[in-house]
């Protein structure tokens, strides 16, 4: 089989999906799948609709136009800011914008008008992260402007935590959307459909013991694809942490010396060394490297150890025995590796079902095991 390689499995997906939207749904809230790191992935993104996700969201509008040419009819949000030189495609391919800026939203107007269609508009509000955001007291400004607009429809707001500045969601941020969302309803009227609380970094939070207050709408993509808390790092209990599968040709074998023989022009390189000695092992190439992945995010096979990686390769030694030439190594991915994977036009992606999970175990999993580990 062709390497390198994503083998994906849509039933593991779909069985995460499936867990989140029913331990979420017991607290009001509603999932919105999130595509983005899987390059809208037509199989992972229908995955994430039969596991019962409300519609999908990115933040590439090529990632969106690729669902639409593979016949998906669902609601989708466009999650990043929109860019002014592609107003004529978002509003083509996605319902609904996260937006910050009035420029865009204007432009979003006037293209909608132009075509007789609304535009659904998400107003994003800073409460921490310093990334994207309107700040809280210029939101109720911003509302105004766009309920008086023809051409797009406030819909909600929405808040983003832990992508740049790392800090986790915690119950001050959230009743402070609680209130946005209250102020603006008493100035324009029941407007606002959605609260969206964040991303799978808000978990934590949902599925704590605290109220939701007015958020009704999380965007989880980690969680879904990687079954992992992003903030922690951890494994949710009762998802699967596997759906991804990298496979890597081993293309040499050979022993060498541990210690380099010439002279490192780059003196930085040498710290990165793992050992200094003169003793002899045995190192294997794969066919894989920085271009297709983030080395630094794979988990290596049991009895592989890492020893570096270039734009075209990874480099390995093996404890308990030479890795044969043509031979496969398979490895686990965090996010970083999955995205960069996922964008790698020189790694073939293999999506399939699973036929060994039963609904019924599935089901109890979902169901019995601790919302979060």
């Amino acid at each position: 089989m062709t390497a390198p390689r994503i083998e994906v499995d849509l039933g593991k997906i779909q069985h995460n999906t499936r867990c989140l939207v029913e331990r979420l749904k017991a607290r009001g809230i509603i999932v919105t799948g999130v595509t983005k790191a899987a390059c809208g992935h037509p199989d992972i993104a229908n995955a994430m609709l039969a596991g019962g996700a409300a519609g999908l969201a990115d933040a590439r509008i090529t990632n969106v136009e690729r669902m639409r040419k593979a016949g998906i009819t669902c609601h989708i949000s466009l999650i990043r800011t929109p860019m002014l030189s592609q107003i004529e495609r978002i509003c083509a391919s996605s319902e609904t914008s996260y937006n910050t800026e009035m420029e865009v939203i204007a432009e979003l107007a006037a293209e909608a008008m132009r075509t007789s269609s609304v535009h659904n508009v998400i107003l994003m509000v800073e409460v921490g992260d310093m990334r994207e955001g309107i700040m809280p007291e210029d939101l109720a400004d911003a509302a105004s402007q766009v309920v008086k607009m023809p051409g797009v429809a406030l819909k909600g707001i929405g808040a983003n935590f832990t992508c740049l500045s790392g800090g986790a969601p915690n119950p001050e941020a959230m009743a402070m959307l609680t209130s946005l969302a209250n102020d603006i309803e008493g100035s324009y009227g029941p407007v606002l459909e959605t609260v969206s609380g964040g991303s799978s970094a808000s978990l934590p939070w949902a599925l704590g013991l605290g109220t939701m207050g007015r958020v009704n709408n999380l965007r989880l993509g980690e969680a879904i694809l990687l079954g992992v808390d992003p903030v922690s790092g951890a494994s949710i209990g009762g998802l699967h942490t596997d759906a991804f599968t990298l496979v890597a040709e081993v293309i040499e074998t050979k022993i060498k010396p541990q210690k380099l023989v010439l002279q490192s022009v780059n003196p930085a390189r040498s710290d990165l060394r793992l050992v200094h000695d003169d003793h002899w092992k045995t190192r294997s190439l794969l066919a894989v490297g920085f271009q297709d992945t983030d080395a630094a995010g794979l988990k290596f096979p049991l009895g592989v150890t890492f020893v570096g990686a270039t734009s075209d390769h990874i480099v390995v030694e093996s404890r308990n025995s030479p890795l044969r030439v043509g031979s496969e190594l398979r490895f686990q991915l965090n996010y970083n590796a999955l995205m960069r994977v996922m964008n790698a036009p020189g790694v073939v992606k293999i999506s399939s079902h699973d036929r060994s999970l039963r609904n019924e175990i599935a089901d109890s999993q979902c169901h019995t095991r601790p919302a979060l580990m």
